[in-house]
């Protein structure tokens, strides 16, 4: 959830620091722009000044005063030039030039100076010219028209590089962007710190929900601050814990005591059945049965104790030699599946794990018995252990009848039989006191096919104690 929500956090706030940051770089531009053509149209105004008393007059005296006027003008312009080398001139309604620096600069037919020329002819000084950005190498025009009698006889055209604006705009630029890294950069560090305020109770809830899961029904979340809802969240899954472990270890005592207390009255009855029997003739096939029931009955007693007590008992993990623990079992069965005809081999190198060796030992006989109970005379029962990094794994396989796909997922179930082996001796219960063991411990079973034919199980123990 970390990974999903902060990168979601990010984005907000980078789509938030570009939408205030755009504006202001576009301001900032706009902003330095403005300037110039402030100080452009300051200019022409004072050029439009200089130029109002250059006239074409009669010769004579007034002629040598137009003719001074218009010296003095020329002479602002070529200063003007030398000093900002900006191009200006001044150009007569008939794009004739009254006054131009440098020289050789005179109106275009067309491009910018043009247009700015001929909306000054309308009496319309530039007051807005389009933006120049950063990556353009436009030039930045400005007219000003000059006005005599009221009516607009020439016009001031100033033509600027913008190179020193565009540099202006660029460091204006390059300190927002600083500032909106620094900006995103302390965003992230409040997001990892908000994500992490608001996500570590969750993560320790979800540890302790898995923990309950995998059968440590003691875990309980841990006070991890958090917000108010999440931190009571946490008590109330603590109290829910609470309440589902006590129903359960009353669920586990009534079992139990059932178990027990029904023990001593069914061994009085099979007693009574064996004093009974005496009275009546031998090989009476009523009270064989009777005999049968019974026996089957304290089966299942037994077998609910064992799964009462197994479900209860904490496992005592230890370091084991799993491969060892395997190759004795094989050892302690192999006589029993001589006896039938079945053929009991195992493949066990040396394996180490961690696991309670008494719960685990009763795990494999339990997984064993099975295997060689269902398999036919003839049949083969192999039992491999192998690992990898993180569990070690003992293997039993049988070529007996095996089970359908159904069956496989309901085999382990709490006095579940096949209907094909009702006949077999067993409650039931076997297998589901051998997975209660092998929670306990961290471990589990698993069934699948065995081709061409039989059932694999599957006991999986940790590598680590953790």
């Amino acid at each position: 959830m970390h990974t999903r929500l902060l990168p979601l956090l990010i984005v907000l706030m980078a789509a938030v620091l570009l939408a205030l940051g755009l504006p202001l770089a576009a301001s900032v531009a706009a902003a330095q722009q403005q300037k110039v053509v402030v100080d452009r149209i300051d200019d022409t105004a004072r050029f439009a000044v200089l130029a109002q008393s250059v006239t074409d007059g009669p010769s004579g005296s007034r002629r040598t005063t137009v003719d001074d006027r218009r010296e003095t003008l020329s002479r602002e312009l070529d200063s003007y030039y030398e000093v900002y080398g900006i191009r200006a001139g001044v150009f007569y309604r008939n794009d004739s030039a009254m006054a131009n620096a440098p020289a050789d600069w005179f109106l275009p037919r067309t491009g910018e100076v043009r247009d700015a020329f001929d909306e000054a002819l309308l009496s319309r000084r530039s007051h807005d010219p389009a933006q120049v950005w950063p990556w353009q190498r436009s030039r930045l025009v400005v007219a000003s028209p000059v006005i005599r009698d009221g009516d607009v006889v020439a016009v001031v055209v100033t033509d600027s590089p913008t190179g020193e604006m565009r540099s202006r705009t660029l460091r204006g630029w390059l300190l927002i962007g600083a500032g909106e890294i620094a900006a995103m950069l302390l965003a992230v560090g409040a997001a990892l710190r908000l994500t992490g305020w608001v996500l570590r109770p969750v993560r320790i809830l979800d540890a302790t929900t898995h923990a309950i899961a995998s059968g440590r029904l003691k875990s309980r979340v841990a006070a991890a601050g958090g917000p108010p809802e999440l931190q009571r969240l946490a008590r109330s899954f603590n109290e829910m814990a609470d309440n589902v472990e006590d129903v359960l270890e009353q669920q586990r005592a009534f079992v139990a005591d059932a178990s027990h207390q029904l023990r001593n009255p069914l061994a009085a009855l099979l007693l009574r059945i064996e004093l009974l029997a005496l009275e009546l003739p031998e090989g009476n096939e009523e009270i064989a049965s009777v005999r049968t029931e019974g026996k089957r009955f304290a089966q299942v007693l037994d077998d609910l104790l064992d799964l009462a007590l197994a479900e209860h008992a904490d496992a005592d993990l230890r370091l084991t030699d799993i491969g060892q623990l395997a190759t004795e079992r094989v050892a302690a069965w192999a006589p029993a599946a001589e006896a039938k005809g079945v053929r009991l081999t195992g493949e066990c190198p040396p394996t180490t794990a961690w696991a309670d060796p008494i719960s685990l030992s009763s795990a494999l006989d339990a997984v064993i018995d099975n295997a060689v109970k269902f398999s036919p005379e003839d049949g083969t029962v192999e039992v491999t252990v192998s690992s990898n990094g993180e569990t070690s794994a003992v293997v039993v396989t049988d070529t007996g009848p095996g089970l359908t796909d159904e069956e496989l997922a309901r085999v382990g179930d709490r006095f579940w039989r096949s209907g094909r082996h009702q006949n077999v001796k067993g409650s039931g219960l076997g297998l589901s006191i051998t997975r209660a063991l092998l929670s306990a411990g961290g471990g589990s079973l698993s069934y699948d096919h065995h081709e061409p034919k039989g059932l694999k199980v599957t006991v999986t123990v940790p590598r680590s104690g953790g």
